[in-house]
């Protein structure tokens, strides 16, 4: 019961460090539930960290994201990962290296969904990566953030389902994630391009993104229509609402919104579903 309560408390402080975007969410919703996302978001995060990290060549990444993806779908032999990450461990933060005590933090009933998610997302991070993330069309993007964010919002409509029966529309699901992942690429794009990435497909303008991150945002309004639980709406509204406010903001040449600004965009959500 000790070392549950203290993996517990250690996810919570790794999610309060990882996450600026979907900590306090978290920490807003219902005991069982909060342990159900914390680790699936600290899986994802995991991955996601050998994606896109700086120092990493592609060919280990690649290596690396694909004999995950193997361990998640058996019954993850934590030993037999560590034993893969052990070269890399001076380089990979300590949410990869800790991928089996997020696991072990999740409910035992939904863990086999946030292994499937994880396993999935970390396959397609692979393709991606060996493509050098070439996206040269609208349908290339649409792959690419399936994979990095719409499998977020497939996994959490797993969990609520799992939790309470509430049953959401998986298209919307992954509208959700990917309006909130284009609103990053926006943010980040001068970054990717200095270190030759670009997410923008061949002929679109900045604008075009802008209106591509809109119509998914708009989506992910939707898919919120279908949830009934407070906690599971507020959950849901403050990462969209931070996500709106964060593209008004880089439509007005800033780079971001404020902790101020994100703190009270929290608080205006929790009134507002009350």
């Amino acid at each position: 019961m000790y070392h549950d309560k203290k993996l517990q408390k250690e996810a919570m402080h790794m999610l309060k460090l990882t996450s600026r975007t979907f900590y306090i969410p978290i920490t807003l919703l219902e005991p069982v539930l909060k342990k159900a996302v914390a680790s699936a978001y600290l899986c994802m995060r995991a991955i996601d960290e050998i994606e896109d990290h700086h120092t990493l060549d592609s060919t280990t990444k690649q290596y690396l994201l694909r004999e995950t993806g193997a361990l998640l779908e058996t019954n993850f032999d934590n030993e037999a990962y560590l034993r893969l990450v052990r070269p890399y461990r001076h380089l990979l933060p300590e949410v990869t290296v800790r991928l089996g005590d997020w696991l072990e933090t999740c409910p035992a009933d939904i863990t086999g969904k946030v292994k499937e998610s994880t396993r999935t997302m970390a396959l397609g991070m692979a393709d991606w990566t060996e493509k050098n993330w070439n996206i040269r069309t609208k349908e290339d993007l649409d792959d690419y953030t399936y994979y990095v964010a719409g499998l977020v919002g497939v996994m959490l409509s797993d969990i609520w389902e799992w939790r309470d029966g509430t049953k959401t529309d998986r298209d919307m699901a992954v509208a959700y994630g990917r309006g909130l992942q284009t609103v990053n690429i926006l943010r980040n794009q001068d970054e990717d391009q200095e270190r030759g990435v670009s997410f923008v497909p061949d002929g679109w303008t900045r604008d075009d993104l802008f209106a591509y991150a809109e119509r998914n945002l708009a989506l992910g309004d939707k898919y919120m229509k279908d949830l009934n639980s407070r906690s599971i709406i507020l959950f849901c509204k403050v990462p969209l609402a931070l996500a709106k406010k964060t593209l008004k903001a880089l439509k007005n040449g800033r780079e971001k919104i404020s902790r101020n600004e994100v703190e009270e965009t929290v608080e205006a959500e929790i009134k507002s579903t009350q």
